[in-house]
Parts: C-alpha cells; sequence; structure tokens
C-alpha cells in the first residue's frame, strides 16, 4: 500500500527564519510560502534528493499547528507523509484494521494538489501520519 515517503512534516513558529536557516545552513532550495487555509497553516518545502520537508506555520487562530507549537515552543516533527496509489482504498483498508481517520473521513486537497488524508497518532505508535493519493 505505502510507496514513497512523500515528506517530513515540521511545525515551525516562524516560516521565514526557518527556511533562511534551511537556506543559509544547508545551501537547501525552498519553496515559496504556500497558504492552506482549509488546513490552517502556512506551508513551505525544502527540497532534498529523495524526499521533502515540509514546513508548517500556524495560519489562523485555530489552526492545528498552534497547539502543537503551544506544547513544542521551537517546533518540532509534526507528521510523516506516506504516498499510496489509492487513497480510498488504502482510508477502508485501515478503518477495516481499526485505524481512526481523522475529521470527516473524506480526503482534503493538501499542498501538491492532491487528496490526503491523516491518521490518529495513537494508532501509530505516537506519529501522526499523513496519506497523500499519488497515481
Amino acid at each position: 500500500m505505502l510507496t514513497w515517503v512523500n515528506h517530513i512534516a515540521l511545525a515551525v513558529p516562524d516560516l521565514e527564519a526557518t527556511a533562511a536557516r534551511y537556506r543559509d545552513s544547508f545551501a537547501a532550495t525552498v519553496s515559496e510560502p504556500q497558504a492552506l487555509p482549509e488546513h490552517g497553516v502556512t506551508v513551505a518545502f525544502v527540497a532534498i534528493a529523495n524526499t521533502k520537508i515540509e514546513l508548517l506555520e500556524p495560519l489562523g487562530e485555530n489552526s492545528p499547528i498552534s497547539s502543537f507549537l503551544a506544547k513544542n515552543p521551537d517546533g518540532g516533527m509534526h507528521h510523516i507523509c506516506y504516498e499510496v496509489p489509492d487513497l480510498l482504498a488504502a482510508r477502508d483498508h485501515l478503518k477495516a484494521a481499526g485505524a481512526r481517520v481523522l475529521g470527516d473521513g473524506n480526503p482534503k486537497i493538501g499542498a501538491h494538489g492532491k487528496p490526503v488524508l491523516f491518521l490518529h497518532p495513537k494508532d501509530f505508535f505516537g506519529t501522526l501520519i499523513e496519506l497523500e493519493e499519488v497515481n
């Protein structure tokens, strides 16, 4: 079912400062920030050879990243995103196996313009999992 790691996401208190740190320290290419109001975040991606690092900053007062940063003010790893060829089949299989899908269980469009779902971290050893459909 899982094909690749699409990205590892870091919640950060200051997207601009974090992007500059990656550019300056690692000579990394960092995308322009992109606001995703439906997800309550602003994102930028650090490109590396075999995956990406997603930098997440809260967008709006109801951002799910705000509560994470309240507990981790310096930021930290927020989730890992795996690619799957068929998101709905993966969702149905995982639900049948007892995994909890966050939200209403229906995919939303993610930062890459593709459908995504999140799985409860308590079902995956404390790690929030994002699944992204990639055909």
